[in-house]
């Protein structure tokens, strides 16, 4: 059954996201009230080198309290596709371009009060460069193979969601194809 929108009231606006609280109804009556975080979306690149090897990038996050390792991400600009986000992305935070790109998975990362979706993409065949970070970004990378990716995801090294769902489709979908 489709849920009807009856209310959406606009909270609070940022440059990043949109709060808004919503008010909706399915044909039943049964009633759901939620505030709403509301986000363009975010592009998340996987780049792996002709090694196998995944580069990681390494900034402080200011709602952990902490540096995490994982995958470079950012914003969907208005208007932006999924794929011409990663593009932008990975250029301005690691130097690198591509030519492959591969759609690994799409998803979202926390639905019940979050819009945002993350659209993870495998970028192969790369050409290094310079980074262009924001003027807010300290950005450190690095490469990894998968196993040490994977026992730092055993460790707690890395703790970032989008990352441990990348490793694990990316090594999903290596696993499948060798059947």
């Amino acid at each position: 059954m489709a849920m009807k929108l009856i209310s959406s009231e606009e909270l609070i606006s940022t440059p990043i996201f949109r709060v808004t609280m919503d008010h909706a109804v399915d044909p039943d009556g049964f009633e759901i009230r939620r505030a709403i975080v509301r986000h363009s979306g975010s592009a998340v690149m996987m780049p792996v080198d002709p090694k196998g090897r995944v580069l990681l990038v390494r900034q402080y996050r200011l709602p952990a309290r902490r540096y995490l390792w994982e995958l470079s991400a950012g914003r969907l600009d208005p208007g932006e596709t999924p794929l011409k986000a990663a593009r932008r992305e990975l250029l301005e935070e690691t130097g690198y371009r591509a030519k492959q790109w591969t759609k690994l998975v799409k998803f979202f990362p926390s639905p019940g009060f979050v819009e945002e979706a993350m659209t993870i993409f495998v970028a192969q065949d790369l050409t290094a460069g310079q980074a262009q970070p924001m003027d807010d970004e300290r950005i450190e990378c690095a490469w990894f193979t998968l196993k040490q990716m994977a026992e730092m995801i055993e460790k707690g090294a890395i703790q970032d969601a989008k990352t441990i769902i990348g490793y694990s489709m990316w090594r999903l979908r290596k696993k499948t194809r060798k059947k």
